[in-house]
C-alpha cells in the first residue's frame, strides 16, 4: 500500500523515518520548524557537544538509508571496546573481538547524524514544510487524519509523531505518559585532548553518580558527569580552571592533558508513553520513550522504532493493523531497556554494603563467564531487534 504520511519532527529519528518510508514508495511531508542546510552542517567546523554512540544496528540502518556515506565523510570515531567499572575496582571490558565484529560502533555528533540523513532526502518524495505556526489540533476521519497548524492543514493517511520528549503532538492526541525526574542531572563537557585518538568508551560508577568518557575524532572527546543539578550548574557556570580541577579530582586518569571547550547540563528524565499509537497517529523515538542516557541507547532505540515501523507497514494490509504490530514489537523491548538502565543506575549509584559487594561480585563474575558477557554485548550493539 502506498500512503501519504505526515511526519512531525525532522530530528535524527524523524528524518530517518522520512527516508525509510519514502524508499518504500510512500509520499512524505516532513514538518520541521528548524530545517537545516545539510551540506553546510556537514562542513561546519563548530563541534557539537551533543553526541550519540551509534551501535551496529543503527549503522546498518543508516547504510540502508544512504546516509552512512555522509557520516563517514564527516567527523566520527570508531570504538572497539567499552568498559564499565565500579569505583576503585577492576573494570568489566567488552571488546569487538568477543563477538567477531570489526568494531562495536561509532561516536558521532548529533548534528552530523541529522545532516547526513537529510542529505539522503535527494531524489525521494519528501516535501519539507516549515513556518506553519503552532500546531493547533489533530482531527481523525474515517480513513485519513488532518494535522492542523495555524497557517495550514495537512491531510494524510498516517501521522508519525517524532517531535521529541516534550511532544506537543502527543499532548494534543491525549496520549499520557508515565515516568519521573531523576534526582540528578547530567553534564557534558567537550574537551580538546592532548592524546592519540581513542578506541574505548568507558563509564565509572561513583557514589555521587557515574562519570564517562566518550572518544571523538581526534583531538576531541566528550566527558559525561552525573551529579546533583546544583553541583553541575555551579561547575558549568564557574571558571574553566575550577572545572578542570574538579574533573582531575573526580575522574579516573584521562589519556592525556586537555582543554575545556564547552559544557552543557541536561535534566535526567524517564518517560514512557502509555500508548504508541492512537487512530492513524504513531509515536517514535523520544516522543514514545525518553530513557536514562547511561549507555547511550536513546537514538539507537529510536532507529529500531523506525526499522520496525517500516517493516510493519510493509507486511500488514492496512494502517491500523500495522500500528498495532509496531507497538507490539517495540513497546516491550523499549520498556525492558529502560528498566535495565534504571536497574544499573540505581544499583551502581548505591553505597549500601550488601549491594556494593553484590555488584563487585557480578563484575568479577562476568569477566570470567564469556558466553553471558558475549550475549550482553550482542544485545547492546543491536544484534537483536
Amino acid at each position: 500500500m502506498s500512503l501519504s504520511i505526515c511526519i512531525v519532527g525532522g530530528g535524527m529519528v524523524g528524518a530517518a523515518a522520512a527516508v525509510a518510508l519514502a524508499k518504500q514508495g510512500h509520499t512524505i511531508t516532513l514538518v520541521e520548524n528548524k530545517p537545516i542546510d545539510a551540506v553546510k552542517t556537514l562542513e561546519d567546523e563548530q563541534i557539537d557537544i551533543r553526541v550519540s554512540a551509534l551501535n551496529l544496528f543503527s549503522e546498518n540502518l543508516l547504510q540502508d538509508l544512504g546516509a552512512w556515506q555522509y557520516v563517514k565523510a564527516a567527523r566520527n570515531v570508531q570504538y572497539n571496546r567499552l568498559s564499565v567499572q565500579d569505583h576503585h575496582q577492576a573494570p568489566l571490558v567488552f571488546s569487538n573481538e568477543e563477538i567477531g565484529e570489526t568494531h562495536l560502533g561509532h561516536i558521532i555528533e548529533n548534528s552530523i547524524i541529522q545532516a547526513s540523513i537529510w542529505r539522503a532526502f535527494a531524489d525521494l518524495a519528501i516535501s519539507i514544510k516549515s513556518d506553519l505556526g503552532p500546531l493547533e489540533g489533530i482531527l481523525e476521519h474515517s480513513n485519513t487524519v488532518s494535522v492542523c497548524f495555524s497557517s495550514q492543514t495537512i491531510d494524510a493517511d498516517l501521522v508519525i509523531v517524532a517531535d521529541g520528549a516534550r511532544s506537543k503532538t502527543r499532548e494534543l492526541l491525549g496520549i499520557g505518559t508515565t515516568g519521573w525526574q531523576y534526582q540528578q542531572a547530567c553534564m557534558g563537557v567537550l574537551i580538546k585532548l592532548d592524546a592519540h585518538e581513542q578506541d574505548i568508551t568507558w563509564q565509572e560508577f561513583q557514589p555521587t553518580g557515574p562519570v564517562a568518557f566518550l572518544p571523538m575524532q581526534s583531538p576531541y572527546a566528550n566527558l559525561i558527569w552525573y551529579n546533583h543539578e546544583d553541583t553541575l550548574n555551579k561547575l558549568a557556570t564557574g571558571s574553566k580552571a575550577s572545572l578542570k580541577s574538579a574533573i582531575l579530582t573526580h575522574y579516573p586518569e584521562l589519556p592525556g592533558d586537555f582543554e575545556i571547550l564547552n559544557t552543557a547540563v541536561f535534566p535526567l528524565t524517564r518517560q514512557h508513553a502509555n500508548n504508541y499509537s492512537k487512530g492513524r497517529c504513531v509515536l517514535v523515538g523520544d516522543a514514545a520513550h525518553a530513557i536514562n542516557p547511561l549507555a547511550g541507547q536513546g537514538v539507537n532505540l529510536g532507529f529500531k522504532d523506525v526499522a520496525q515501523l517500516a517493516r510493519s507497514l510493509s507486511k500488514e494490509a492496512d494502517v491500523l493493523s500495522a500500528l498495532k504490530d509496531y507497538e507490539k514489537k517495540r513497546r516491550i523491548p523499549n520498556l525492558a531497556m529502560m528498566s535495565m538502565m534504571d536497574a544499573c543506575y540505581f544499583a551502581f549509584s548505591n553505597e549500601l554494603t550488601p549491594l556494593k559487594l553484590l555488584r563487585q561480585g557480578a563484575i568479577a563474575g562476568l569477566n570470567k563467564v564469556s558466553p553471558i558477557k558475549s550475549q550482553m554485548l550482542k544485545y547492546a550493539v543491536g544484534h537483536y531487534l
